[in-house]
């Protein structure tokens, strides 16, 4: 079996798409934060999780998110990547670009990149 990417959703993903990404796709790995351990965590806490997970974190936070994902990158911290999708994005949209990665991706292919979408 080969390799997928994974993500972790963060708390405030909006959970629609989460739900419209497995019903379309039902292997896909995606976790949501308010469901582990580290639920209620600052971003630098979700993105070590992330890094230990090897998930890509999906989120809708530009400003504060993506600043801590950059600081890990500048510090030479392993970060998987974020998915930054933008609250205006038709969530129809979001889980189509999101499917895309998943099937396209290669585990460890957006390590210390932020993504924005729509693609």
């Amino acid at each position: 079996m080969t390799e997928t990417v994974r993500f972790a959703a963060d708390e405030n993903f909006h959970a629609d798409i989460v739900r419209g990404v497995l019903r379309r796709r039902p292997s896909t790995s995606i976790v949501r934060v308010q469901d582990t351990d580290i639920r209620g965590g600052t971003d630098p806490i979700v993105l070590e999780w992330a890094a230990r997970e090897g998930r890509i974190v999906l989120t809708h936070d530009a400003r504060t998110m993506t600043r801590y994902a950059y600081d890990r990158v500048r510090r030479g911290s392993h970060m998987p990547g974020i998915i930054e999708v933008r609250r205006s994005v038709q969530k129809s949209r979001a889980i189509a670009d999101i499917l895309l990665i998943a099937e396209c991706s290669l585990p460890g292919e957006w390590e210390g990149q932020v993504i924005y979408l729509p693609l």
